[in-house]
């Protein structure tokens, strides 16, 4: 099995069913090296407020994806949440998150 996730230049971060942080990449590690330097193993509820916590609920209750881009500190980037499964059964969160261009080309491919 290769090991691609760990140093992959993107923040992935995976929780189970109750919010609780099951792995974090490197990047993931330094993203959020400011709350410990591990905090797999905590729920993901005390690092969001209240709306946050309440969509991320939302999102594990109903098997849905969320998806948005947000700017902090001059940098940009895209969030991609999503549901994971095991053989079928929902296990919890992944999330995504990949720094991107302020200016980033878009292209419709119609």
């Amino acid at each position: 099995m290769i090991n691609w996730q760990d140093e992959f230049d993107c923040a992935i971060t995976v929780c189970d069913t109750e919010g609780v942080i099951l792995y974090m990449n490197d990047k993931s590690k330094l993203t959020f090296a400011k709350y410990g330097d591990n905090i797999i193993g905590r729920n993901l509820q005390e690092f969001h407020g209240a709306k946050s916590w309440e969509m991320i609920c939302k999102m594990l209750k109903n098997n849905e994806s969320n998806h948005y881009t947000i700017q902090k500190d001059g940098v940009k980037k895209i969030i991609h949440q999503k549901p994971w499964y095991e053989n079928g059964e929902l296990k919890g969160l992944v999330e995504f998150s990949f720094v991107i261009p302020t200016d980033m080309q878009h292209f419709s491919r119609d």
